[in-house]
């Protein structure tokens, strides 16, 4: 997209404050024009539907349909209409059901203007974009979950397997681990073998994919 190329927004929100000061500022600023406002999901979907924006600013609460029912349909209906998250929200789960929903950005209410309006024109030329809170939870988000999982993997298994676990995915031999947790070279293999039928796998290795996968056996924070 050229600098020649004028920005085509649709700004959705259910609040007028909110509304005014994202068109105040997008009028006032060269290669931005706004549309119109829609204030509930489904007359950002009709809209979108008739005035075919590049971008379209979206808030994720609103009236009716929510902003991620609506980003579903817009994308359904328009693929090449750009979705930019504008919100209070930072939680985990909106964050990554509007990712889900087809937005290409998600920047927050309190974004200075500079930030809105550099969004704006990354969300325009195709880029994601991401308020730096949303970028740092998302990073932080992909690097728990890794952690967070093996409660979830292997319920099953019993603290001792766990443990025993954890040392395998270190690379540990059993005979270390029956040294470490001062319990027999037998006791370890019974633990082992049990560990690979409530994993369902054949050998060691897959074992230590397993668990690694899970994020058991890497150093973690």
């Amino acid at each position: 997209m050229s600098h020649m190329d004028t920005v085509r927004i649709l700004i959705a929100d259910d609040h007028p404050l909110f509304r005014k000061g994202l068109r105040t500022l997008l009028e006032s600023e060269p290669g931005f024009a706004v549309l119109g406002e829609a204030t509930t999901g489904e007359e950002a979907i009709a809209m979108a539907d008739t005035s075919h924006p590049d971008v379209l600013l979206l808030d994720l609460k609103m009236p009716g349909k929510t902003g991620f029912e609506a980003a579903r349909a817009i994308r359904a209906g328009s693929p090449d209409i750009h979705i930019l998250i504008v919100t209070l929200f930072q939680d985990d789960e909106s964050i990554f059901a509007a990712l889900r929903a087809g937005a290409r950005g998600y920047v927050l209410k309190d974004t200075s203007e500079e930030e809105m309006l550099r969004a704006i024109r990354a969300v325009a030329s195709g880029e994601a974009i991401f308020s730096p809170g949303v970028a740092s939870r998302m990073i932080g988000f992909f690097a728990s979950s890794r952690e967070e999982l093996p409660q979830d993997i292997f319920s099953d298994l019993t603290s001792r397997e766990r443990e025993i676990l954890e040392l395998i995915a270190r690379g540990v031999a059993n005979t270390s681990i029956a040294e470490q947790l001062f319990i027999s070279l037998k006791t370890v293999r019974n633990h082992v073998s049990n560990i690979y039928s409530k994993l369902q796998v054949a050998d060691r290795a897959q074992a230590v994919i397993r668990a690694r996968d899970a994020g058991l056996g890497t150093d973690r924070r």
